[in-house]
């Protein structure tokens, strides 16, 4: 057996190297500087955000950015924590505590390792769109709502997990609004909304963060503002490598709290999937390459059974940074070598300015980055199409902020296959013939046959699946038939277990009728099924014919028999 083949993993790194020269070199570090000091606030934020700090989302965007860069099936991808993780990691943490996110974290990894490895890469890739674009909007409501707290300078130290009552809890604080606070938020957010007009090489949110933290050192200097919280007020700051620490699996002792765990990882395993390939395909349109699904998958999966054990959270393909490599001129992995490490330079050498980095700053670094995740401008448009795409969508977002992400992405996949099952149906049709027919040829005059005496053609138009082989056998049940049944398969693409079942029904009951049986425009793998499920043997193989001429031959044939 050739193993290249049994397992598709081929990362992008080792066939880049093969080519590679001093100018695509010296492209990829300046590309990956500029990615890393565009990671530095994200990947701080996402940290904080998620409920872990500061040293872990670094830890995270270090050590899962360079394995996604070295196992990956993508040239050009950038890998770390992400916003859509936010939602998930905290509901973990608050629920099983650090020990079960790290086990949830490697467990999800382990899912994605065994995805890439049955080569399921391009069949995620097609999740319904309408779920995306839902699950999407609501994280970004999700963390645009846990920003609050900092956003106003509350204080509060106890807030709600639950949407709901995190506003009420909110509204009932209004009383005690930090305005210093307040105002750095809304500044920084200007901030960021700001710089690309006046530079497009400066990400907004560095410029939002050293500007900012400027100001409130200015301030606490110089006019005694000392209500201005900051990251080293609440955080430990990082310092020093990444060390490797064994995760506390004590929640592995318990056969319920895997059970609890496993949905959730499955989660972390599918967003990670969907999110790492989107951004892959993006990236590939812009380049001109073609990412290897499973490979990125199988390298996804690394990074996330890997990072656990220095204390990293699930990880996952960046768009907005695998856009900024791209257009900085990052054409290899070695790029996002390059970024980490930058970032790993960061937690060595910086972390007392990290410290000063005021948490309201960072509110508004992912104020902006819910805000381009929301994709407002797609669901309005999308509102404009049919409604069981719209009802897909709002379902799977009010889901995802009301109770979370789990349940949202199964509703919507169930909502999604129902709905789909309904179109195919409406678009399935079973007719009855009688006395003539018509021959429909490309690019050719139509055709009309005639017929025989004693015969009626039933022509399904459409897949034969559960959802139509029901009203075949209904319409067949209902009828006075005539002893010679054509059943016209041109359009049937395949057959289900169901469909078989009532075909079966169907035959079985005309041969005990005495009635005759044909098969008509049966495929090849169509004509694989029946024969699996013994009907061919049933009307014989003469009665198996593979177009309507032939059908209408036979009928004539035996229609002799009954005018006899």
């Amino acid at each position: 057996m050739n193993l290249r083949n049994a397992i598709d993993f081929q990362p992008k790194l080792l066939s880049c190297l093969k080519h590679y020269n001093k100018e695509t070199f010296s492209r990829d570090v300046m590309a990956g500087i500029i990615v890393g000091i565009v990671a530095i606030p994200l990947a701080i934020a996402f940290g904080i955000a998620s409920g872990v700090g500061p040293t872990e989302g670094l830890v995270t965007a270090i050590i899962a950015g360079l394995l996604i860069s070295i196992f990956g099936g993508s040239k050009v991808q950038i890998g770390g924590p992400t916003g859509a993780f936010i939602v998930i990691i905290y509901g973990i943490i608050q629920q099983f505590g650090l020990g079960g996110l790290a086990i949830a974290t490697i467990m999800a990894g382990i899912i994605l390792i065994i995805m890439g490895l049955c080569k399921l890469g391009t069949i995620i890739k097609f999740m319904p769109y309408p779920i995306i674009i839902g699950f999407t909007g609501g994280i970004a409501i999700t963390i645009f709502s846990t920003q609050m707290n900092d956003l106003f300078g509350l204080g509060l130290s106890d807030v709600p997990a639950n949407f709901i009552d995190k506003w009420i809890c909110y509204f009932q604080h209004l009383n005690q609004i930090n305005w210093w606070a307040f105002g750095v938020g809304i500044l920084s957010i200007l901030i960021i909304c700001y710089t690309p007009k006046i530079s497009k090489k400066i990400p907004g949110s560095l410029a939002a963060i050293v500007l900012m933290t400027l100001i409130c050192w200015l301030l606490k200097q110089f006019a005694g503002v000392d209500s201005i919280k900051t990251i080293g007020d609440l955080y430990e700051l990082p310092s020093g490598l990444p060390s490797l620490t064994m995760p506390d699996l004590s929640a592995l002792t318990s056969f319920e709290s895997i059970q609890q765990l496993l949905p959730v990882a499955f989660t972390i395993a599918m967003l990670g999937a969907i999110e790492s390939l989107l951004s892959a395909m993006v990236a590939d349109g812009v380049i001109g390459d073609r990412h290897n699904s499973n490979t990125e998958l199988i390298g996804q999966g690394i990074a996330n059974v890997v990072v656990p054990f220095f204390g990293g959270i699930p990880a996952t393909g960046a768009i907005a940074r695998t856009m900024a490599n791209i257009n900085n001129g990052g054409r290899t992995p070695i790029a996002g070598v390059v970024h980490t490490v930058v970032l790993l330079m960061v937690l060595l050498f910086l972390g007392g300015l990290v410290g000063a980095i005021p948490m309201p700053c960072l509110a508004g670094v992912l104020i902006m980055v819910s805000y381009n995740m929301s994709g407002w401008r797609t669901i309005r448009s999308m509102c404009r199409q049919e409604k069981s795409n719209v009802l897909v969508l709002f379902t799977t977002l009010f889901l995802t902020v009301i109770f979370d992400l789990t349940i949202a992405i199964e509703v919507g996949l169930v909502m999604a296959i129902v709905l789909f099952m309904k179109r195919i149906m409406e678009n399935t049709h079973i007719s009855v013939l009688h006395n003539e027919l018509e021959v429909h040829h490309d690019g050719e005059r139509d055709e009309r046959l005639t017929i025989p005496a004693h015969t009626e053609v039933y022509e399904i138009d459409g897949p034969f699946f559960f959802g139509i082989a029901t009203k075949f056998e209904e319409m067949a049940r209902m009828r006075d038939a005539e002893p010679i049944r054509i059943v016209r398969m041109r359009k049937v693409s395949f057959i289900d277990a169901t469909g078989l079942h009532n075909l079966e029904i169907f035959v079985t009951a005309s041969l005990q009728q005495g009635q005759k049986v044909i098969l008509s425009g049966v495929n090849e793998s169509v004509y694989r099924e029946i024969e699996r499920g013994g009907i061919v043997e049933m009307v014989g193989k003469e009665n198996v014919l593979d177009h309507i001429h032939k059908a209408i031959k036979r009928a004539e044939e035996l229609s002799k028999e009954y005018d006899q």
